[in-house]
């Protein structure tokens, strides 16, 4: 029994064995066994999966292509499964064999377990280093989850081999042993980075999920064997040599204690920058900024904050003055200036001259000044909204320093604020602004943060939450303005189908005949209203539609001369009928009811003519040739006003010389879409898709407040992104095009 006083987590090496002793020997055998029954159990319900997983993405794929890739994935698999099991399975054995002989691999000697930062990227293809990025999350998120039982797992293995030390790298049953003897077996699978993707994730939930009870087992049998029976399973603190803290440094730890790397994916995005950033540098033999790397004592964490809170302080004094002066110029000076700022700030507090700060630390204050250089340069904000945002470089720095995740978690507090901000400013304009209520609410954020800003990143929350109410509130009254200037034009597009139907059914039934002025100016103008009024109220495929239609033709037919005792009956017959519908048709159409007994009246005259009952009561044919004036609500329709089809519309446009990508990126805009449209003075606007009317295809636009900007044909559209007078702004987050535009930057040779 151990003394009291004791440390109990303190770990004996010099309990060390012989590894040539019987009893080593029959220990390692233990440790195979355990390991190869686990793996093959674990690695077969993985390949169980990999089918019934690929076949449902099949199904579920987006095209034919990406079908393909799955169904081929499927095929190739069932093919090779045994050849890739039995590569894995081993690979895993020979591992244990080095082991068993002493043969401990370094943990470097593996590009495939090794961290990103380690691999020279420019000699990696895009899908190695995919393949590499997704190997190496999982095996960090493993070995977090894993760390106390693959700690003790080290410790006893060290015991065997006789005091050898040995890490999660270097232990052959760790996660990065089995990823690296997976990825080995994976080679032989002729498939898609996309398909051997999946399946890598399928590794990391059906295997390494899975070797929880491996480690058990193995703790469990090595300590019931006296191997280190006593030991708990405490993790060793980081060496100085690891990389900077990912996650938030805790307020009551010292200034220079690293905070744990709590999150293995964000782990690993900053590994894999970091190698960017290395090969870069490596390749110009400078750092990011062109200042050479020099020795000496490297600023500390609290020097780094402390000089970045006096730089900021002089910067949130300025809002009132200087800084609304300031033009873009400006503010990309400063922004690439930072650096040599904070290492001049730092200098002073220390009161000598330094010259660089830890690689991580460089990583990151390269990686916000990158961020906000792509602020800066994004179309898709407006000039006034760069300016006000690029100011919030030092806070971002800060956030950075503080806690790295903010670059791989989109749900991390300042990205959420700064994506908030940058999809609200993208819609900003003057005209829409006019009240200034928008850039005022930035203008506000902006300086809460230079201002109020220490370490407490809890206020990026409590400011996108205040950032969030002001645009419901915004974005309830522009939702009132939108539906409103839409159902006007929707109640105008209708209107003019209606009048267009109307016309369309006159003047295709008068066809050639000569009609008197007074039936024909009954047609066109009262009765042409009527028809108006009963495609809008009842539709075309009304009684009422049909009855209005029939009336037409019996007009017509009572304007054609009689000339028989025969034709003179008809006409009597259907006159009480032409009487009666006339008077409700205009009765619906707002006539005054002494209008309508004028107008029957001259009607009365004409008929009475027509069938030689009586001499016009005026000159000759004043009755005929004359129409009483009507009120102005009865609009007169003389021609049929049909409506262009598309096709005929992209014809008369033939020679603007736009060809069909353009016609295509119009078709395929969907409402609520930014653009950015410039007039021909220069002057530009940006709108939102509103609506595209499903009777003319037009596509309305409205600024953030709802109010109509303007409105474009299919053909309209295409030809100004032809002219480049129209572009769609990129409706991605913020955070993630800039990340994705500085991974790309960091890819490239500097030229």
């Amino acid at each position: 029994m151990n003394n009291a006083s004791e440390p109990s987590n303190v770990v004996d090496l010099s309990q060390r064995l012989d590894p040539r002793s019987e009893r080593v020997g029959a220990l390692l055998v233990t440790v195979r066994g355990l390991a190869t029954k686990r793996l093959h159990a674990l690695a077969s319900n993985m390949f169980e999966n990999i089918d019934d997983a690929l076949f449902d993405l099949a199904e579920k794929a987006e095209n034919n292509a990406a079908q393909t890739q799955f169904f081929d994935g499927m095929r190739e698999v069932r093919k090779k499964r045994a050849i890739v099991e039995r590569t894995f399975l081993g690979q895993v054995a020979r591992d244990l064999a080095d082991f068993s002989s002493g043969r401990t691999r370094a943990p470097d000697t593996d590009a495939g377990a090794r961290p990103l930062a380690n691999i020279e990227l420019s000699l990696v293809g895009e899908n190695e280093l995919e393949e590499s990025l997704a190997i190496t999350s999982m095996i960090g998120k493993n070995e977090q989850r894993l760390a106390r039982a693959l700690f003790a797992v080290n410790q006893r293995l060290s015991v065997i081999c006789g005091g050898t030390r040995m890490d999660d790298a270097s232990n052959p049953v760790g996660p990065a042993s089995l990823a690296a003897a997976f990825r080995q077996a994976m080679r032989e699978l002729m498939v898609e980075v996309r398909v051997k993707l999946i399946i890598y994730k399928l590794f990391d939930r059906y295997v390494l999920a899975g070797i929880d009870e491996l480690y058990d087992d193995i703790n469990n049998e090595l300590a019931a064997a006296g191997v280190l029976p006593q030991l708990r399973h405490e993790i060793p603190a980081r060496r100085s040599d690891a990389p900077a803290p990912i996650g938030p440094v805790s307020a009551a730890a010292p200034a220079q204690a690293a905070a744990p790397v709590t999150d293995a994916a964000a782990a690993e995005f900053m590994q894999s920058l970091h190698a960017l950033f290395s090969a870069r540098r490596s390749d110009g033999g400078t750092g990011a900024a062109g200042t050479p790397l020099a020795t000496g004592p490297l600023p500390s964490p609290t020097e780094l904050l402390g000089a970045l809170t006096l730089l900021q302080s002089q910067i949130a004094v300025l809002p009132n003055q200087a800084a609304q002066l300031a033009t873009q110029a400006d503010v990309t000076r400063d922004v690439a200036q930072l650096k040599e700022q904070l290492l001049a700030q730092i200098g002073q507090l220390r009161g000598q001259q330094t010259a660089h700060v830890s690689g991580m630390d460089e990583d990151t204050i390269d990686l916000v000044g990158m961020l906000f250089e792509f602020i800066l340069e994004d179309h898709n904000l407006p000039t006034e909204m760069q300016v006000m945002l690029a100011r919030l470089q030092i806070p971002y720095l800060k956030v950075a320093l503080l806690d790295r995740r903010m670059f791989a978690h989109k749900t991390h507090p300042a990205r959420q604020l700064l994506d908030a901000l940058a999809d609200a400013a993208k819609g900003w304009s003057v005209e829409a602004d006019r009240d200034g209520r928008l850039f005022d609410k930035v203008k506000s954020i902006v300086e809460r943060l230079l201002h109020d800003f220490d370490d407490d990143v809890g206020i990026f929350t409590k400011l996108a939450a205040e950032l969030q109410d002001f645009l419901d509130v915004s974005r309830k009254r522009a939702e009132l303005a939108e539906q409103r200037v839409a159902e006007s034009t929707r109640g105008r597009e209708k209107l003019e189908q209606a009048r267009r139907r109307a016309a369309q059914e006159i003047v295709g039934r008068i066809g050639g005949t000569s009609l008197p002025p007074l039936v024909y100016g009954v047609l066109t103008r009262a009765w042409a209203n009527y028809i108006v009024l009963t495609v809008l109220r009842q539709g075309e495929e009304s009684p009422e539609f049909r009855e209005s239609l029939r009336f037409i033709d019996d007009f017509i037919a009572s304007a054609r001369p009689v000339h028989d005792l025969n034709g003179r009956r008809d006409l009597r017959a259907m006159l009480p009928g032409i009487e009666r519908t006339l008077r409700r048709g205009l009765a619906a159409v707002a006539f005054q009811e002494a209008d309508t007994e004028q107008l029957l009246g001259q009607l009365h005259a004409f008929y009475r003519q027509q069938l030689g009952e009586a001499a016009p009561e005026t000159a000759s044919g004043t009755i005929v040739s004359s129409v009483m004036p009507l009120p102005e609500a009865i609009q007169a329709i003389e021609e049929p006003l049909a409506a262009p089809e598309p096709d005929e519309e992209v014809e008369a446009l033939a020679d603007e010389a736009f060809d069909e990508r353009y016609l295509a990126q119009a078709r395929e805009l969907k409402v609520g879409q930014w653009l950015e449209f410039t007039a021909p003075d220069g002057t530009t606007d940006r709108a939102k898709l509103s609506w595209i009317s499903p009777i003319s295809g037009r596509y309305l636009f409205v600024n953030r407040r709802g109010l109509k900007v303007a409105d474009h044909s299919l053909a309209g559209l295409a030809q100004a992104f032809a002219s480049g007078t129209a572009r769609v702004l990129d409706s991605t987050l913020l955070f993630d095009r800039a990340m994705d535009a500085i991974v790309e930057k960091l890819r490239q040779p500097e030229g």
